[in-house]
């Protein structure tokens, strides 16, 4: 007999999502588009770009926090219609459907849920992530690449806009480094648990012996921050080359001298910046991201010298967070969750979820003990 309960499936979603509800407190969602709304709606409200620029971001935000929580309110009540009218006309197909939008709606409740933890002060920001290439030759540029793909694939399959600030490639296979925004709601506090040291071992192939070839790529994720202009950088602390963009195998893509890298030259950070079109955008690119690069260096600096006041020194996360194994036993496993997926072609085509979910579980466990 064709039989389809799912009600303690779908009760059990509006449980979670009832007590995401709460946490979300979509009233005062609803109360903050109202606000900025009308702020973005002041006549002269571009007098101050920046500031416009800032209630215009937040109201896109808030919009986009309401969205996804009546989205997923309206799926679990059309899934209870969709699941009786199955039952009603005893359709197979039908119930096929419905089991595929109870899994797909298990999947976006999960990562409400998981957003839910990401209370940080920048978490709610969209991300700017640098991959760079470590140890290991050909092998880790080739790896950096990798990486690179993988983020802007994960970004890809959740519609998340992604743009990429700046490639230094690798004179032979891959690139040394890269730097890429990614634009979607609470980007940072999401993608933050994958900084660290990556580790890929594999049969090298880029080597004639066969032989297994360890390397290495770090990710830096740091968030994007409008009130880094508040960081002053005198003129004396910079070094500013300017030189042409280039491709793959060192090929210039330009005739003009637009890309732009700014040294600071007390702390020895260097920030390139070539995928705008001109100089000027380049170098105002570079500088929003060495301002708020050396805004998190003094909270991390002021946050480091409480936990020393506090005798209270915990160690950092280790150089190496996950392990990517291509060779023998396909795996990909992260070395701080446990977390591990046999499927590394997948992995690397952006399936990413089920390790970013564990990190933030983790993480609020560490946080809380």
């Amino acid at each position: 007999m064709f039989e389809l309960d799912l009600s303690a499936d779908i009760q059990a979603l509006r449980h979670t999502f009832s007590d995401i509800r709460e946490v979300v407190d979509v009233d005062a969602v609803r109360a903050d588009i109202e606000r900025l709304s009308e702020e973005a709606g002041a006549p002269d409200l571009w007098d101050d770009p920046e500031q416009a620029q800032k209630v215009t971001s937040a109201l896109s935000h808030r919009q986009a926090d309401l969205k996804r929580m009546t989205d997923v309110e309206r799926r679990l009540d059309d899934l209870e219609v969709l699941a009786d009218l199955a039952n009603e006309m005893q359709d197979e197909d039908s119930a096929a459907e419905v089991r595929t939008e109870l899994s797909a709606l298990t999947d976006t409740i999960n990562q409400l849920e998981v957003q839910t933890l990401l209370d940080g002060e920048y978490d709610d920001r969209n991300a700017i992530i640098t991959i760079r290439s470590g140890a290991g030759g050909d092998d880790a540029t080739d790896f950096a690449e990798m990486l690179m793909r993988m983020y802007l694939r994960w970004a890809e399959h959740h519609k998340y806009p992604a743009k990429v600030m700046d490639t230094s490639y690798a004179e032979g296979a891959g690139i040394k480094s890269a730097t890429f925004e990614i634009t979607a709601p609470y980007a940072f506090g999401t993608l933050s648990v994958e900084a660290g040291t990556h580790r890929l071992a594999r049969i090298s192939p880029f080597g004639s012996a066969d032989k297994r070839q360890t390397s290495f790529a770090a990710v830096e994720v740091i968030p994007l921050m409008e009130e880094a202009t508040e960081v002053e950088i005198p003129e004396n602390d910079l070094r500013v080359d300017v030189f042409r963009s280039s491709g793959p195998g060192g090929q210039s893509v330009n005739t003009t001298d637009s890309a732009v890298r700014l040294t600071h030259l007390p702390t020895g950070i260097v920030i390139s910046m070539q995928n705008e079109k001109s100089q000027i955008q380049n170098r105002a690119a570079a500088m929003r991201l060495l301002q708020t690069r050396l805004l998190l260096l003094q909270k991390e600096e002021e946050a480091a010298k409480k936990k020393e006041l506090a005798g209270n020194i915990t160690a950092s996360w280790g150089d190496q967070m996950r392990s990517y194994f291509l060779y023998g036993q396909q795996l990909v496993k992260d070395l701080r969750t446990g977390y591990e997926s046999g499927n590394p072609a997948s992995v690397f085509d952006g399936d990413l979820d089920g390790f970013i979910s564990a990190g933030i579980r983790w993480r609020k466990r560490k946080d809380e003990d």
